[in-house]
């Protein structure tokens, strides 16, 4: 029997001005909103009171209340639904809201180890792959730099090296779920088409998870961009660099010294 509808307040939300940060998620004790494919969604009429706890998180302002014809709050099936969502998963964090950071210019600044003289070279905010959502702008047609959490404490350089000009995306194959990973570069590559990425990883058995992801993402998603694959020894240096032009195709490039990171 269908659910019959009366006029009533309730939220909508407007997907041209949502992020996909998840805060309103967050913020709906309800579960009546869900981020699908990059954007924040009313899962159902029937699971939002109409009482607007999630307004306020909204850093875009694409949610408001409106009066419209929807079916009735239903706390029982709130309770339902609660029940079937998942409790594993990535969690939602109010610091995953998509920035794009301010780049300082190396040139204009002494490579000195004094007085805290190497400023972030980081261009955008969240980083963890978890975390990034796949409608942040600054994905939109970038150099991508997808890296194992341990290579940047491993390599000394790591900023000056990587990061000037592209977008940092971090991970761990081995301690994180690989198997979201892969939908989420996946859905990343389909919908910003990056012109480049370049995948940072260690030289334990284990980082080569995460090449093996990032190629699987760039296959399922088509955007054949050019793919570098960087090694970084625990002892600090670059390992080997690699080149693939395509899906099918690898050129060796270039092999760094071992103890390059430590010139």
């Amino acid at each position: 029997m269908t659910e019959r509808k009366t006029k009533r307040s309730i939220i909508t939300i407007d997907e041209e001005k949502c992020n996909g940060c998840g805060l309103c998620a967050t913020a709906c004790a309800e579960g009546a909103i869900e981020i699908r494919q990059g954007k924040a969604r009313l899962v159902s009429d029937s699971y939002c009171d109409g009482l607007g706890a999630c307004l306020d998180e909204c850093p875009q302002n694409a949610i408001r209340i409106v009066e419209r014809e929807a079916e009735s709050f239903d706390a029982a099936a709130v309770e339902k639904h609660l029940s079937r969502k998942p409790t594993a998963g990535p969690p939602l964090c109010p610091g995953s809201l998509a920035r794009t950071l301010f780049r300082e210019d190396w040139s204009t600044v002494p490579h000195t180890p004094e007085e805290g003289r190497q400023p972030s070279l980081l261009g955008n905010w969240p980083v963890q792959i978890t975390l990034v959502s796949p409608q942040a702008p600054y994905l939109k047609g970038a150099p991508l730099v997808i890296a194992a959490d341990c290579t940047a404490f491993a390599y000394r350089d790591f900023h000056r090296s990587f990061l000037p000009g592209k977008i940092l995306l971090i991970g761990c194959p081995k301690l994180d779920d690989g198997t979201y990973y892969l939908d989420k570069l996946t859905e990343m590559f389909t919908v910003n088409q990056p012109v480049s990425g370049e995948v940072v990883y260690m030289e334990v058995p284990c980082c080569g998870g995460l090449v093996k992801l990032v190629e699987e993402a760039r296959r399922r998603s088509g955007i054949t961009f050019p793919l570098t694959l960087t090694k970084i020894g625990i002892n600090g240096g670059i390992i080997k660099r690699e080149v693939i032009q395509s899906a099918e195709s690898r050129v060796q490039g270039s092999k760094p010294q071992p103890q390059e990171a430590l010139k």
